[in-house]
């Protein structure tokens, strides 16, 4: 018997302090790196992209990788990266934590321009306001003193 599944993810997470440290004229060579260490898992990623202060990432994960266990993957290797490559002097690591949504096949071509469009998207809409919206759109509960 074979087991099937389709689950799209979508992973915020921030910057330390939500410093801007991701610069932009770099971005897409961090994008192209955080991309290699979700395709090493054997998942897919749809789009990844973000602003200054956080990152969005789109992805199907491998049945037998863990969600956390990615993050954490993804974390921790695009660290020693950003930091080694002298190209974002102003980073200093990721946040705690993350937000992960789930989403169905149906709903892939709206989410990858909702990603694609970060840059404008944040010049009508504060971080904080998309994470509270994402939230209280997945009806997850949340205590304001540790949202961001």
């Amino acid at each position: 018997m074979n087991s099937y599944r389709q689950i799209i993810y979508h992973i915020v997470f921030l910057t330390k302090n939500r410093t801007p440290g991701i610069e932009d004229r770099y971005c897409h060579d961090l994008y192209r790196y955080i991309g290699g260490v979700i395709k090493k898992r054997n998942s897919i990623y749809y789009e990844i992209n973000g602003v200054a202060d956080h990152i969005h990432i789109l992805s199907d994960l491998h049945p037998s990788i863990a969600l956390a266990d990615l993050i954490k993957e993804i974390k921790v290797a695009s660290s020693s990266w950003l930091k080694q490559s002298g190209k974002f002097p102003h980073f200093d690591g990721w946040q705690e934590g993350y937000a992960a949504f789930t989403y169905s096949i149906k709903e892939k071509p709206n989410l990858v321009r909702y990603v694609q469009n970060q840059k404008i998207h944040h010049h009508t809409e504060t971080l904080e306001a998309e994470y509270k919206r994402l939230l209280k759109e997945h009806e997850i509960k949340y205590d304001e003193r540790y949202l961001l």
